[in-house]
């Protein structure tokens, strides 16, 4: 038995990660058209009227877009905290209320072998949270849209099989970039997104011996690019006395296109 993911797609246009077991399987976030999510799981070769819930990060169009489409159409259980529900009203849609169920922050949900639990990150939504997989003894972690990691955060994510983490901007690129000033103070603030350098503080926190893959995940369109985003937190690492490509590897994820399907 084993656990195995494929981030579907992961930046600024839009997020989502399926995982499975060999019982259940779930998708976090949804944020693209129901078309376009359909095309992603056709990539992978998986069915979508056979995930077991949809879990949703927070209210924001780039992971909720195709929630409330994908929801009615396939009959799926949907699973976000109250005060996430009262943000997507008349963002999704209807979604009927049996479908509809609460999974409050900082809490477990069993479904077979899988444990899913539920923690808070420092972003401006209503209460966003994201999660840790845990399957036998191996350990999945998403963590993006925050604007810092805190103590509590990597006490929970820490020594992880794999991480889905954030890696947004490159500082300079942002400050220098088209974006309004507004707009850039809201992604350097505490509840905005993390940079390549901080991710990298942030990381090395947390790997631990059991740690093989990271992913970068939720990368600017405009504010960074994988070969820079690679560079900046391979070299903090480094730094900081981890060596990229020894204990661990460091992959890229995609807007488009979904990673290679890979067990925990």
């Amino acid at each position: 038995m084993s656990l195995r993911y494929s981030i579907l797609a992961s930046g600024s246009t839009g997020n989502a990660l399926y995982v499975e077991s060999d019982e259940h399987s779930f998708l976090v976030d949804a944020g693209f058209s129901g078309k376009q999510m359909e095309s992603l799981f056709g990539q992978i070769d998986r069915d979508i009227s056979k995930l077991s819930g949809i879990f949703v990060t927070h209210e924001h169009s780039d992971h909720i877009k195709g929630v409330g489409v994908l929801a009615r159409k396939y009959k799926l259980p949907v699973y976000a905290n109250e005060k996430t529900w009262k943000a997507m009203d008349g963002l999704v849609g209807e979604i009927p209320t049996e479908q509809k169920f609460i999974f409050n922050m900082e809490t477990v949900k069993s479904f077979g072998a899988v444990e899913i639990e539920s923690f808070g990150v420092s972003h401006d939504a209503a209460e966003p949270m994201f999660y840790v997989f845990h399957h036998s003894d191996k350990k999945l972690v998403l963590i993006t849209d925050t604007g810092y990691v805190s103590d509590r955060m990597k006490g929970i994510i820490t020594n992880a099989d794999a991480y889905i983490f954030e890696s947004n901007h490159d500082v300079q690129m942002l400050r220098m970039g088209r974006y309004p000033w507004n707009i850039k103070r809201r992604i350097l603030s505490d509840v905005g997104h993390v940079s390549n350098e901080d991710a990298a503080v942030a990381m090395s926190d947390v790997i631990g011996e059991k740690t093989r893959r990271v992913y970068l995940a939720h990368l600017s369109l405009d504010n960074n690019m994988k070969d820079l985003a690679r560079m900046s937190v391979s070299q903090t690492l480094q730094s900081r006395g981890l060596i990229v490509g020894e204990q661990f590897e460091l992959y890229d994820t995609d807007p488009k296109t979904p990673t290679v399907l890979t067990a925990v």
